[in-house]
């Protein structure tokens, strides 16, 4: 392949890139939107490939994310390190797997009250597993709200409403494996209600 179809291939790859920089934070577009003053509607373009790449706007999603341009528009290699944690809005992020696509796994830590200030739940692609090492975590599913103890762990499909917080005084601690493409974590048998899943 020529130098012109590579660079094509990585200007492809930065909109789906992009999504799953914004996804494993935990952020909505109009999160991102209203940190870098870029439009959802431009967000959600680039995210699937509907807008043009530019500088302009690479810039500041970099500068948000707290990563190179590099890192963006160039292909991460599977033996990289992890991308370095993050913090946002009381939430620290900490990532533990480095290979592209796929499962992915990271630490979560919520400080005391994190995500209790609002009801606003978020929507996207992906099935998520949450194992709760300290603290107590608060999960509203839909219409469901329900607290998961230290011990525990959760497991739902993230096309429902879904939002996460800390109900407690003391920090929570999480091990949080996403799969994009609404992969099952592990194999086991189908629960009674497809909706919620916490033990």
């Amino acid at each position: 392949m020529g130098e012109a179809g590579s660079v094509h291939e990585a200007v492809a790859a930065v909109g789906p890139r992009l999504r799953r920089l914004r996804v494993d934070a935990g952020r909505t577009l109009a999160d991102v939107s209203a940190a870098t003053g870029i439009s959802v509607s431009t967000l959600s373009r680039l995210e699937s490939g509907g807008r043009k790449v530019t500088l302009e706007l690479l810039l500041p999603l970099a500068e948000h994310f707290e990563i190179g341009l590099d890192e963006l528009v160039r292909p991460p290699r599977p033996d990289r390190r992890p991308a370095r944690r993050s913090t946002y809005r009381g939430v620290t992020f900490l990532p533990l797997s480095a290979a592209p696509g796929g499962l992915r796994a990271y630490k979560q830590v919520l400080d005391p009250g994190a995500g209790e200030e609002s009801d606003e739940q978020k929507v996207h692609e992906g099935y998520e597993w949450i194992y709760v090492m300290a603290g107590r975590l608060r999960l509203r599913l839909a219409e469901d709200d329900v607290v998961v103890a230290a011990g525990e762990a959760a497991e739902f499909d993230t096309r429902l409403p879904h939002r996460v917080s800390n109900p407690g005084t003391t920090p929570t601690e999480c091990l949080v494996l996403f799969g994009p493409q609404g992969e099952r974590m592990h194999v086991r048998a189908r629960p009674r209600s497809a909706r919620l899943r916490s033990r």
